[in-house]
């Protein structure tokens, strides 16, 4: 007969933030860069903490000197609004394992960073790793981020590469919440605009 504290623990939802964790927003978020917004953590530490927002593609004009459209052959490229932070900063979210030097490790097969030479010659392969160019980011005050999720704001989901870069930016809030089963996968199904009915 299992013990009472594994049946506990099995049960309860994961509500570790950390590096490598997915935010996704609650329904309390209505409105907003944030609305239905799934956050890749980065960076949590007693200083405060900065992610990038994943799910909000972004049509944006790149200098061609940074990023020649036309000479990108690599199929594998997203550009998003990785938050309202420093917007025209941009970062590269990747699974190229090449440059670890470069890189900071978020979770397996993720890193983050890399140079502009990295950059281009990932753009021009066709065989190139999957990279995604965030512009902007987020980022929180010391114990901020524990405050929004102690008021409900945000779901904590362990991230990973698949959901980041081969789930489509458009359904991402959903499948997140539809695996993790139980009440989250009944938020998932709330339509967007409660209006329409």
């Amino acid at each position: 007969m299992p013990h009472v504290e594994e049946l506990t623990m099995e049960s309860m939802p994961y509500a570790q933030i950390q590096r490598g964790t997915f935010l996704i927003a609650t329904p309390d978020i209505e409105s907003g860069i944030f609305f239905r917004g799934v956050i890749l953590i980065c960076e949590h530490n007693p200083n405060g903490s900065f992610g990038l927002l994943l799910n909000k593609s972004l049509a944006l004009e790149l200098p061609e000197e940074i990023v020649n459209l036309n000479a990108l052959n690599n199929p594998h490229v997203g550009i998003r609004a990785g938050g309202p932070v420093q917007t025209n900063q941009m970062m590269l979210l990747h699974n190229s394992e090449k440059i670890p030097h470069q890189t900071l490790k978020i979770c397996d097969e993720v890193f983050l960073g890399g140079d502009l030479q990295f950059l281009q010659d990932s753009l021009s392969d066709e065989n190139g790793p999957h990279i995604n160019l965030c512009f902007g980011y987020a980022g929180w005050a010391s114990g901020q981020l524990e405050r929004e999720f102690l008021d409900g704001h945000w779901f904590l989901h362990p991230a990973s590469s698949k959901h980041i870069f081969y789930t489509s930016t458009d359904k991402l809030w959903q499948t997140l919440l539809r695996e993790m089963g139980g009440k989250y996968a009944s938020i998932s199904m709330i339509p967007e605009d409660l209006t329409v009915n």
